[in-house]
């Protein structure tokens, strides 16, 4: 079953309503400039603007038809593809005490986008650059202590 566009965008758009409405119901911390009620209105928001993108067709233009595979490559996973997020959400439960944050995020970013399909190219340099940011986000901004294991974070 194939659904629209605008239907996934409308799916998508009162999703992310959802999650900013219950986010702004989230009452604040005292003391704190950013409370509880942050990641969900952050996220929420941009639910209903990529939604909003996917429902008018926006960025359609940029979309190339994928070619048919000559043969299975070594990152050609086919439908073992939708394993990925939950096995690497796994390795992160497994290894992220003793290895750090940064060790396993970069794991999981380079073996994310390998099995998307980006060349190592662009991997090595996301694997390095997402995971110093999503720190950043947690420690300065979240006040969210990550594990540190192997290698800590400059700040």
């Amino acid at each position: 079953m194939q659904l629209s566009d605008r239907v996934t965008g409308a799916v998508l758009m009162a999703l992310g309503a959802a999650a900013a409405l219950a986010g702004s119901r989230l009452p604040a911390v005292p003391g704190q400039d950013v409370g509880p009620a942050a990641f969900p209105l952050l996220i929420g928001s941009g639910l209903i603007i990529c939604g909003a993108l996917i429902a008018f067709g926006i960025g359609r233009s940029f979309e190339v038809p994928e070619e048919p595979a000559a043969g299975p490559g070594p990152w050609r996973l086919g439908g073992l593809r939708a394993l990925v997020p939950p096995v690497l959400l796994l390795f992160y439960v497994l290894a992220s005490e003793r290895l750090g944050f940064l060790i396993t995020g970069a794991i999981m970013v380079f073996i994310a986008t390998l099995a998307l399909g980006a060349r190592p190219r662009l991997a090595v340099p996301l694997a390095v650059v997402a995971p110093l940011l999503v720190h950043l986000a947690f420690y300065k901004l979240l006040r969210v202590p990550l594990p540190a294991g192997l290698l800590s974070a400059p700040w």
